[in-house]
């Protein structure tokens, strides 16, 4: 009796060829590539935007003192004379009024007090043309204040003050900003300084509330948590 041989021809036990692998693994290496290459250049332009914000105080400091002869949140004659009539709502001026015009930004770049320099700069900026955001008064609560001043490119405060914020910085202004994740932080600091947290005119610490009056310790970084950077001017 003959036995029936059983047919294992290639057409019935096919699979995929190391070609056809390959070309597979090719392809997902390629979608890889290009979802990680994305998120890079997200990155790149958050840190882009966040330099920016750095360096646009400056240019309103430069201005406002082009224009007027004085540093916008100390000019003691900002009331009346060089913004004088200005609208909507009454320009304010620094309490107490015997700190305004010393070349100081009094106050803390994270104040809750509206009639402090460093919130006052901001009005003062806007109402002088410089800088966009609102020039009605801010009022004596800490949400209004919060929505008064400015955020930075990933949602965080930003501000100005001569108080030295982090221990060992020098400069007659520091421009802070709160909520910045470690892995912008470097990169941050190598776009404005020398790319090290904790030395130059750039330094990052811990995130503080609102209104502290002590200065913070520079630190190095990590990914995955947030800083705030300050900027020595």
């Amino acid at each position: 009796m003959k036995r029936k041989q059983l047919n294992f021809s290639s057409r019935n036990a096919s699979g995929f060829t190391l070609i056809e692998i390959a070309i597979v693994l090719v392809i997902i290496g390629l979608l890889l590539g290009g979802v990680l290459k994305g998120q890079e250049l997200i990155n790149s332009a958050k840190v882009k935007n966040l330099a920016t914000d750095f360096k646009n105080i400056p240019v309103f400091v430069y201005g406002y003192q082009d224009k007027f002869k004085a540093l916008p949140g100390d000019d003691k004659n900002v009331v009346t004379l060089h913004l004088a009539g200005m609208t909507p709502a009454a320009v304010l001026a620094t309490t107490p009024a015997s700190s305004s015009g010393n070349g100081r930004l009094d106050g803390e770049w994270d104040s809750i007090t509206e009639t402090d320099e460093s919130i006052l700069f901001w009005q003062h900026v806007r109402l002088a043309g410089l800088a966009p955001g609102p020039t009605a008064a801010p009022t004596a609560v800490a949400t209004a204040i919060e929505a008064f001043v400015p955020a930075n490119a990933v949602g965080g405060r930003i501000g100005i003050s001569s108080t030295l914020p982090i221990t060992g910085m020098t400069g007659s202004y520091y421009v802070c900003s709160y909520g910045i994740d470690g892995k912008f932080v470097t990169q941050l600091d190598t776009t404005l300084d020398d790319g090290v947290t904790t030395t130059g005119s750039v330094r990052a610490m811990a995130n503080r509330t609102g209104g502290s009056t002590t200065a913070g310790t520079a630190v190095a970084v990590v990914a995955g948590t947030t800083y705030t950077v300050c900027m020595a001017i």
